[in-house]
């Protein structure tokens, strides 16, 4: 199959993207421990900024929200520098990047947060554990793992603060250079917490039917509005995942709510995490994109499982806008080089993904 359509040009709101091959966010751990973008990570993304658009790793809007090692964050001045870096980089070698925003709610271990519990919309823990901070002196390549534990449910202050923290975010985001902004409500993280039935039982208007558990996502879109034009925001979701203990009781119904909230809004983009084959996450039995594209008409990303001929395959029919590539920009900078033209693809060491420096980071080499 010819792919004519891949790279092609399309516009998402007012991001006009050269090709439909999207970076996807990958948390790739290698901020400072106080979770200040570096020098190393601007290199890392100006390496791939020949594709279409540059979504950010998750970036977190709160000290509350992080619970990543190393992961940057993006609520105080120094974050914002560093993130700086990072923007004018990309621009320099002719690319567009957007931060993805970010807070981890009840998946927050207490290690990050000075003992305390992390919150979420109920008092129910996450399934499985995650890494915990490196004790000090340790430099081995393994991190030590934690299981999650039970949240605090959040008041309606606690709310408030957590719209206000989005809204901030934007702003530092705008200062930094971005190009646009991502609301992350994917993936078992906060607001995927309310919106999902499974891990939102509360009995005030942010629970119980899904018009109420989408009331919070609702809110964090109007603020960051606020700071941001609509129509340069994208909001990542994934009601079908049930990844970390998440689950919904009719996925379509929330997806058709999102898709409503979002093209009321005039949101640019929706990246859909819905996997075409099991891996990171699994295929759903049954999809959603039909229930999201019923209420939603801007631009739709989809992500899972592709490569270059599925991907052209699913645009040419009208199944995506565009398709974000995740672990197959790890070992391949110049992916959008490889997949127009054929090449093979370099294999990534994953033993590497999340710690190290610049091995594993940015020492993969472009095909020649």
């Amino acid at each position: 199959m010819a792919l004519t359509t891949l790279f092609s040009p399309v516009s998402l709101g007012t991001l006009s993207l050269p090709n439909r091959v999207v970076m996807a966010p990958l948390t790739r751990a290698r901020a400072t421990v106080d979770h200040v973008p570096t020098a190393m990570m601007a290199d890392y993304y100006a390496q791939r900024a020949d594709c279409g658009l540059i979504i950010s790793e998750a970036t977190a809007v709160d000290p509350l929200g992080m619970g990543w090692y190393r992961a940057p964050g993006i609520w105080n001045d120094e974050m914002v520098a560093g993130w700086r870096l990072v923007t004018d980089a990309v621009h320099k070698a002719g690319g567009r990047i957007v931060a993805q925003l970010w807070h981890m709610g009840r998946l927050v271990l207490p290690d990050y947060l000075d003992g305390d519990v992390p919150i979420g919309p109920s008092a129910i823990a996450g399934e499985g554990e995650t890494f915990a901070p490196r004790p000090a002196g340790d430099d081995s390549l393994l991190l030590p793992m934690k299981p999650y534990v039970v949240p605090r449910e959040m008041t309606q202050a606690d709310i408030d603060q957590l719209v206000a923290a989005y809204r901030r975010a934007a702003a530092n985001a705008v200062k930094a250079g971005f190009d646009g902004v991502e609301i992350h409500g994917a993936n078992g993280y906060i607001i995927d917490q309310f919106l999902q039935s499974a891990t939102n039982k509360r009995t005030d208007s942010y629970g119980g039917n899904t018009t109420n558990r989408c009331r919070l996502l609702g809110e964090i879109i109007a603020a960051v509005s606020m700071e941001i034009p609509a129509d340069r925001m994208g909001l990542r979701v994934s009601p079908t995942s049930k990844r970390k203990g998440m689950g919904d009781e009719d996925p379509g119904a929330l997806a058709a709510e999102i898709g409503r909230i979002a093209g009321d809004a005039g949101l640019a983009y929706i990246p859909l995490i819905e996997p075409i084959a099991s891996g990171f996450m699994e295929k759903p039995e049954h999809p959603v994109m039909v229930n999201l594209r019923a209420e939603y008409s801007g631009a739709v990303i989809q992500n899972g499982s592709f490569d270059a001929q599925t991907a052209e395959a699913f645009i040419a029919g009208g199944q995506a806008d565009a398709i974000s590539f995740g672990r197959p920009y790890l070992a391949n900078p110049d992916l959008v080089r490889r997949m127009r033209e054929g090449l093979p693809l370099a294999e990534a060491n994953f033993d590497l993904a999340y710690v190290g420096d610049e091995r594993g980071y940015t020492d993969y080499t472009r095909h020649p």
